[in-house]
């Protein structure tokens, strides 16, 4: 049988054919005006994605990178932070923070479930000396949308800055950083940004600025005073991903042709029509505040979770994400972000219930498929 792949994981995800061949031209030398312009180009466009008039930081590394840099740049030894352990990557910020020796006050939260933002504020009304807040946009391990909006106005009114991780999230959910009072936005490429892994982005307000130049922590290649004093040269402290940087100037014109508003628009539409077609499976969504970027599905106890996956990528061709820690065999993730429209994520509902019969779980096949449509064209 013939078999095609289609890439529904919540990262990396599809990358457009037009942008693959942006990708494919000679590469040339950093050091020039021909790389300057375009980066110039590419570093404004991004202040158009990320709604802000800050600064945003090109990495060449993973959105761990810049994740990194957004504790070691802004806090030193013994400073006290805020963090939400809601999934895999909020639990990560506390992580960085510890091998920073930054304190940070974890706040447990179930995952699929958002916080509640009276939580932090309680927390800051009662502890003056919290430098920063660290919260996740969309949690992409659980596929749960945080209430940043909520959470800014309460930050804004304190000493402390709010960071987000928006690595899964930017571009899929609406997240209005200067509006909202977000001082640190954190993303990278594989996403949203419907780019290849390899680079991570990073805005910073004028009040987090503050703490940068206060910071003591020991940097060098993640040195953000380094990128700053290159940023103002249209440039980067170390050799640049070049072919990414070509195509993300691609992308930035593809999203900004589109326009901002649309593209959000698009995904809660995807969102809303794949949260429709799985409960019309009789299958039960994990967040309780979903995101646009990703749905995470509950995997009956009578399935094999891991090996529905597996099935589902090996033998139809469709690759989804299963869970992570906990979670591990007892959800899937579809991802709906980026360069993706109805008729791919068509496909990966068409293969989920195809995989569930292959393992005996009766589906009433062609209803999920059927409800997406529903919604999609209500």
């Amino acid at each position: 049988m013939l078999k095609k792949n289609f890439l529904l994981s919540p990262g990396p995800s599809k990358v457009p054919e037009s942008v693959m061949l942006e990708m494919a031209e000679p590469i040339f030398h950093h050091r020039t005006p021909q790389y300057q312009k375009i980066f110039s180009e590419v570093t404004t466009d991004l202040k158009y994605v990320f709604r802000t008039q800050n600064d945003v930081f090109v990495f060449s590394s993973s959105g761990t990178g810049a994740l990194e840099t957004s504790i070691s740049s802004f806090l030193s030894k013994g400073d006290k932070i805020i963090t939400i352990n809601g999934g895999k990557f909020g639990q990560r910020f506390g992580l960085i923070a510890k091998s920073f020796g930054i304190e940070a006050d974890v706040i447990d939260v179930e995952w699929g479930k958002a916080i509640d933002p009276d939580v932090i504020k309680d927390k800051l009304s009662k502890d003056k000396n919290i430098k920063a807040v660290y919260t996740t946009l969309c949690e992409t391990s659980t596929g749960v949308l945080t209430d940043i909006k909520k959470i800014g106005e309460i930050v804004a009114k304190t000493d402390a800055i709010l960071v987000t991780d928006a690595v899964s999230g930017l571009v899929a959910d609406k997240l209005d950083s200067d509006q909202w009072g977000v001082d640190v936005v954190v993303s990278g490429s594989q996403k949203g940004f419907m780019l290849p892994p390899g680079l991570a982005f990073l805005s910073s307000s004028k009040k987090a600025w503050k703490l940068v130049e206060q910071c003591k922590s020991p940097s060098f290649y993640f040195d953000l005073k380094r990128y700053k004093k290159s940023l103002d040269k249209n440039d980067v402290p170390w050799t640049p991903a070049i072919t990414l940087i070509l195509g993300l100037q691609k992308v930035l014109k593809m999203i900004k042709e589109e326009g901002i508003e649309e593209v959000w628009s698009r995904h809660a539409k995807l969102a809303k029509a794949t949260r429709a077609a799985m409960q019309a499976l009789g299958l039960e969504l994990l967040s309780a505040s979903p995101s646009n970027a990703v749905t995470a599905v509950k995997i009956p106890d009578s399935v094999d979770g891991g090996k529905l996956v597996k099935t589902i990528r090996d033998d139809l061709g469709v690759t989804l994400a299963g869970g992570q820690e906990h979670l591990k065999g007892k959800i899937f993730r579809i991802a709906h972000m980026g360069y993706c429209n109805q008729y791919d994520v068509i496909v990966g509902i068409a293969a989920v219930e195809e995989g569930f019969k292959k393992l005996g779980y009766d589906l009433k096949t062609g209803e999920g498929v059927k409800a997406f449509q529903k919604s999609w064209l209500s």
